[in-house]
């Protein structure tokens, strides 16, 4: 039986180099893939979103921990795809039209990759029509919206009601510094966050 709470502590300290010898050992060992990525890196990756939200670790601990988990499902992808794992669910996430910022929208997908989704980036400077297109290719359930401007902040209405004219049952999502729930509400959005960890926990809810 493998020794998880190693493979969690390096993963979470970003030891990518010990990650993929610590997957590569318990795969030589016949330990099941989806084993190593639930009690694992997903579990790894939850302790690090918690502590995110706590503010008792910052974005760079983040984002060491998720090149780490990277790394480690890399290694474990061909395995799961042979046993005909699923993701929870696909997942389509954009910063809106008129906004080039990255970082929430890049911690997001870290975040919803931990929880066990797929995740289209759409990048940045995003239009509603491609919004709604990648949601129909991918038949996303959800469907990420991040604004870091209040003049870019009327996109996220316009691709909210561009899902909605199109027919689809994705649910929508947003956040951004300048974003309230008051906002989401008020555009018909399905859910609002305040940070990474909370909108995969909030993704995971919608999709229940």
């Amino acid at each position: 039986m493998p020794d998880f709470d190693v493979l969690k502590t390096a993963m979470k300290a970003g030891k990518v180099a010990d990650v993929r010898k610590l997957v590569e050992a318990a795969l030589a060992e016949g330990v099941v893939a989806q084993d190593i990525l639930n009690k694992g890196l997903l579990e790894a990756m939850g302790e690090v979103g918690q502590r995110f939200k706590k503010n008792e670790v910052f974005v760079p601990e983040v984002l060491v921990a998720a090149r780490a988990m990277k790394a480690g499902t890399e290694l474990l992808k061909p395995h799961l795809i042979k046993a005909g794992v699923q993701a929870v669910a696909t997942a389509v996430m954009g910063t809106v039209k008129g906004d080039l910022h990255d970082i929430g929208k890049n911690l997001v997908i870290m975040m919803l990759e931990g929880a066990g989704f797929a995740v289209v980036d759409a990048g940045v400077d995003v239009s509603p029509d491609r919004f709604v297109a990648l949601a129909k290719e991918h038949n996303a359930k959800i469907v990420g919206l991040s604004a870091l401007l209040t003049t870019t902040m009327p996109s996220m209405k316009g691709a909210v009601e561009a899902i909605r004219a199109a027919g689809l049952s994705s649910k929508v999502i947003i956040g951004g510094a300048p974003v309230t729930q008051a906002y989401c509400d008020a555009i018909g959005a399905d859910g609002y966050s305040a940070d990474a960890a909370s909108a995969a926990e909030l993704a995971t809810r919608l999709i229940a």
